[in-house]
């Protein structure tokens, strides 16, 4: 009879464990992680990013034509929505689709490189750390699929 209480103890046990897990489950489920949304300053951080990215994308011989034609305040907006949205923070992208807007635009590997690397300049200027950076640039790597077309 002790062992059989026992065994039922030990399963009593596992079972609380395995509601407690499932219980703090259920809470964290509608919550994100935002914590790289945080490390490159909210929204504040990232629209200054966004606004020092902007010039240096302009000044880049390597992709400077490709945005001749643009609309640079919708640039901004559209690159605010998508790095907070990205990032994990409590914005919604509403622009088109990557491979929508890039489809007729015959973008190269190494230009869609070029981008990524004035993105870190511009995170630079604000003291975003490398680990920071690389996180960003890893959410971001995927939409290269869309974006490069030659």
């Amino acid at each position: 009879m002790s062992m059989l209480r026992s065994l039922l103890n030990a399963g009593l046990c596992v079972l609380g464990v395995v509601f407690m897990s499932l219980s703090s489950l259920a809470q964290n489920a509608g919550t994100t992680d935002d914590s790289l949304f945080q490390a490159l300053g909210g929204k504040d951080g990232i629209g200054k990013i966004v606004v020092d990215f902007i010039p240096i994308i302009q000044q880049d011989t390597r992709i400077k034509k490709a945005f001749n034609d643009a609309d640079m305040d919708h640039l901004v907006k559209m690159l605010d929505e998508q790095l907070c949205a990205v990032s994990g923070g409590p914005c919604t992208y509403s622009g088109k689709s990557m491979k929508a807007i890039h489809a007729n635009l015959a973008i190269t590997n190494a230009q869609f490189n070029a981008l990524a690397e004035d993105l870190q300049q511009a995170m630079e200027k604000h003291g975003i750390s490398s680990r920071v950076q690389n996180k960003l640039l890893a959410k971001l790597a995927p939409m290269q699929h869309d974006i490069v077309t030659r």
